[in-house]
């Protein structure tokens, strides 16, 4: 019974990193989307430090050169260029590939600019996730609380983002003209990333979904924050922008 009871921690850790991934890394920093209120912003920025220890800019940097060069040479992490299984199981190393080369943040991220809270806590991405698996050891005891990081880290780099880079530029539907593709179980466990070829063909919407039977989990959330006065949409909705 302890042994589910961790492994549902574990998962919601997952999706706690998810959302922040989708809501702030990605709406947000990458694309201009939507705005956060600044406490908002920095509790989205404690999620990913204690989750992920991925820094701000060098994800929205990865992912700004990903649509310069969809699919084609250039492309930090094609399965078109790279292969399916490279992509799905090897992601993490494409993407520290990506980061050696250090003009890349100097060309996609001028815009970014690090904070006094970078500078002392979230540029250092190994004491957030340390602190991070201390406070699930805390929780539900050393063995536990290893094993619940554990599960998480696998989860988050090997099925949950690598699924979004591999599995969506791979197999899936279209509802426009680009090589993403969608598929609709991987969007549920993604917040909505799953929604991979709407996201292409509308890189700046906040909303990820545009069928009746589309679901991005993250768009109620954005909504929430919105109506609590804590986000702000500054880009129209797929929807809105057809017309």
């Amino acid at each position: 019974m302890y042994l589910l009871f961790t492994l549902g921690v574990a998962m919601i850790v997952s999706q706690i990193a998810v959302f922040s991934t989708t809501i702030y890394l990605h709406r947000t920093m990458a694309h201009y989307a939507l705005t956060l209120h600044p406490s908002m912003a920095w509790i989205f920025r404690c999620f990913l430090w204690i989750t992920t220890g991925q820094k701000t800019r060098e994800w929205v940097a990865v992912h700004r050169k990903h649509h310069t060069f969809v699919d084609r040479e250039g492309d930090p992490h094609s399965p078109i260029l790279e292969g399916f299984w490279s992509i799905q199981l090897g992601n993490v190393v494409h993407y520290a590939r990506a980061l050696r080369d250090k003009n890349i943040l100097i060309k996609y991220t001028p815009d970014i600019k690090e904070d006094i809270w970078d500078k002392w806590f979230f540029n250092y991405g190994l004491l957030g996730v340390s602190l991070g698996t201390v406070i699930l050891c805390v929780l539900l005891g050393l063995g536990w609380g290893l094993l619940a990081a554990g599960v998480h880290a696998v989860t988050y780099v090997f099925i949950l983002s690598s699924s979004i880079n591999g599995l969506c530029h791979y197999k899936g539907y279209k509802n426009f003209f680009n090589t993403a593709t969608n598929l609709r179980f991987v969007a549920l466990i993604t917040a909505g990333e799953g929604l991979h070829n709407n996201h292409h063909g509308f890189t700046h919407s906040p909303k990820f979904s545009v069928r009746w039977n589309e679901i991005d989990p993250a768009w109620p959330v954005i909504k929430v924050l919105n109506t609590l006065g804590l986000a702000r949409r500054v880009k129209k909705t797929i929807s809105e922008q057809k017309g």
